[in-house]
């Protein structure tokens, strides 16, 4: 039996938050992730192929202000 992902067909999608409550979690998570990126040291920046600068540009974006990729 094989499970597909019906919402995108990238595995990095997911599927949108539907409602103002969706919405918000998923602004809530961003900005953990986004926090968690501005925290790692340099030895783990390398290990994901960024820089300070780099980490710390992404750390301040909105939480409406998305890269392309992530959109569906």
């Amino acid at each position: 039996m094989t499970v597909t992902n019906t919402y995108c067909a990238t595995p990095i999608c997911r599927p949108r938050a539907t409602g103002i409550v969706g919405r918000i979690l998923q602004a809530l998570a961003l900005r953990r992730q986004r926090a968690a990126l501005a925290r790692l040291d340099e030895a783990a920046l390398k290990d994901i192929g960024l820089s300070r600068d780099e980490a710390q540009r992404e750390a301040r974006r909105k939480a409406w202000d998305v890269p392309a990729n992530w959109r569906c």
